[in-house]
């Protein structure tokens, strides 16, 4: 039995190897070599896994439309455990995608029970960070999303509690409003095809939010209307709920379409893309929606400094992007490494760098030069680094980083209201 995993939870037990086998995710290796002036987060593979990525590296390359979306719950102050996925959905717009976040205040209020003041003074918070980065596009409310709600109902026609128990374990004391924001969910990931038109559409996530991607891939099949298989020797257009009009209306556009019950053979010499493009766009003609499949990207996430995943449930664990130089200080000093238990030991024996919270905090944040943190590895490792004084060098880029990222957000605290 395939494990189950918590979107909600604080503090996730992920074995990322068996989730990727278990559940078809790919090792995002093979699409590395296809991406021009690769950003640190793909370097150094802290971005390990995906969904579909081959339509956005094609998309990339060829300079074609493709939406990037991604959610922040405004349950809380943003944080340093936030910075990746805002990072990968700027690059990805500077690659040319259309931007889309939504701030899932919805999902806030029903699953940890915030007012609506609060959801929308953490939305606040998250916005000005994101212009700060770069960000470029919309940014959206759940619940003053019309167009997004009403898609959300359309997919929870296609979504039933067997589902929901088997993907997220939900049982009889799961609330319904639990239940619905995750139709929310859905909606997000289809919405910018909603508005923005049919293409490929990633969304940037960390590895718990899977069962999210799942569920969408599933309904986006089951919103469509047909069923575009490559054969070998024909394609084959299955129709699911077409009506007799638009069957029709495929089979005429295509040289050589034979017409039987329920479906559509074209004869060899079809591309399978081509066709279903063509397919998707006749859907849309005749009321469908002719979504793409939505594709994600999977990253590691960044150790808290306590240990185990960083989470706002754990203050010590993480930087707040408001810390003060004070609580900086403490929380990076007093933070967990990969040291040894004595100097002498740290001298002999090394570090364990792969253990060390600063040194993950440097390898997805702090250190741009890959050289520079290759030289702190080994540094580490032949015992010629010690503990307190790449806690103090840390400490300095937090710093650095913490004064020079308020003075951004500041600059665009303006256009951080709905």
């Amino acid at each position: 039995m395939a494990e189950q995993i918590n979107p909600w939870s604080s503090a996730p037990k992920v074995d990322i190897n068996r989730l990727f086998e278990e559940f078809g995710i790919e090792s995002f290796a093979a699409q590395k070599p296809l991406l021009k002036d690769q950003p640190v987060f793909i370097r150094r593979d802290i971005v390990a896994g995906h969904r579909g990525y081959e339509a956005i590296s094609e998309a990339i390359r060829m300079k074609k439309p493709f939406h990037v979306l991604t959610g922040f719950m405004p349950s809380g102050h943003p944080h340093f455990g936030h910075l990746m996925v805002m990072k990968e959905v700027v690059w990805h717009i500077n690659q040319g995608g259309r931007g889309f976040i939504s701030i899932a205040d919805r999902e806030a209020h029903a699953v940890r029970g915030l007012s609506w003041d609060f959801c929308d003074k953490y939305a606040r918070e998250y916005m000005e960070c994101l212009y700060a980065l770069g960000f470029k596009g919309e940014i959206y409310s759940q619940r003053k999303n019309n167009l997004l709600k009403d898609l959300a109902f359309e997919a929870a026609t296609k979504i039933n509690f067997s589902e929901l128990s088997a993907i997220y374990g939900f049982g009889p004391e799961t609330e319904l409003a639990h239940a619905m924001s995750v139709a929310m969910q859905v909606g997000d990931i289809l919405y910018p095809q909603l508005v923005g038109g049919a293409a490929p559409t990633i969304v940037p996530v960390g590895i718990d939010q899977d069962p999210h991607i799942r569920l969408t891939r599933d309904v986006t099949k089951a919103l469509r209307m047909f069923l575009v298989e490559d054969r070998g020797s024909h394609i084959s257009i299955r129709a699911k709920k077409a009506t007799p009009e638009a069957i029709d209306a495929v089979a005429k556009r295509f040289k050589g379409a034979k017409k039987y019950e329920g479906h559509i053979d074209l004869p060899a010499g079809h591309n399978a893309a081509e066709v279903d493009e063509i397919v998707r766009s006749i859907e849309q003609e005749f009321g469908g929606f002719g979504f793409m499949l939505p594709s994600s990207t999977y990253h590691s996430f960044l150790q808290g400094l306590q240990g185990g995943k960083m989470s706002s449930s754990v203050p010590e664990s993480l930087v707040w992007f408001d810390d003060t130089e004070k609580d900086a200080k403490k929380k990076i000093m007093g933070a967990l490494t990969g040291g040894r238990q004595t100097l002498e030991e740290q001298k002999q024996l090394g570090g364990e760098p792969e253990k060390c919270s600063i040194y993950q905090l440097n390898k997805f944040h702090m250190q741009e030069d890959d050289k520079e943190l290759a030289k702190m590895c080994e540094a580490c490792k032949a015992g010629e680094l010690m503990c307190g004084t790449c806690k103090k060098e840390t400490l300095e880029r937090v710093l650095t980083f913490l004064k020079e990222f308020k003075e951004k957000r500041d600059e665009v605290s303006h256009m951080a209201e709905w």
